[in-house]
């Protein structure tokens, strides 16, 4: 980026000039990078979103795992945006319903009960109608998780 420095009269000091429109366009891209690259796109260790790890953990942490009752939908959205996901419970309870999809998912993350949409395109229930737990795949990715392993 062209930076041109200007002396400041009776300071010694100098000051940076640059074109606003450059900056603007520089600072957005290196914006949108960022949030692709770490947030938009899955990682290539597990294929996950963090979005789709924090509902994971979430449900770990409060031990809605397969030997336990299926607990409200809402229950683990809202436990979700309260802890560590402040975007919606849309998108939460998005992306949940995509880790219990079959037909989404070659082995769902998920264990859901309810409607949880279908293949034909149509929607899921509402999150307060569903009820899910962890799949026991997940327990298994989330074997050593205190472990501090990926």
């Amino acid at each position: 980026m062209e930076e041109d420095y200007v002396m400041i009269p009776g300071t010694g000091t100098k000051k940076i000039v640059r074109d606003v429109k450059k900056e603007i366009e520089t600072a957005f891209l290196d914006y949108s990078m960022s949030v692709i690259v770490s947030r938009a796109l899955p990682d290539v260790r597990d294929g996950l979103k963090p979005v789709h790890r924090r509902i994971l953990f979430t449900m770990h942490e409060r031990g809605n795992d397969p030997g336990h009752p299926y607990r409200k939908s809402a229950d683990t959205v809202g436990a979700v945006l309260g802890s560590y996901h402040p975007h919606g419970d849309a998108s939460v309870y998005d992306a949940m319903v995509r880790l219990a999809q079959d037909f989404s998912m070659r082995y769902p993350l998920v264990d859901g009960q309810g409607n949880f949409g279908s293949v034909d395109g149509d929607p899921p229930a509402a999150y307060r109608y569903t009820e899910a737990r962890m799949s026991r795949m997940a327990v298994e990715m989330l074997t050593d998780i205190d472990k501090d392993t990926v």
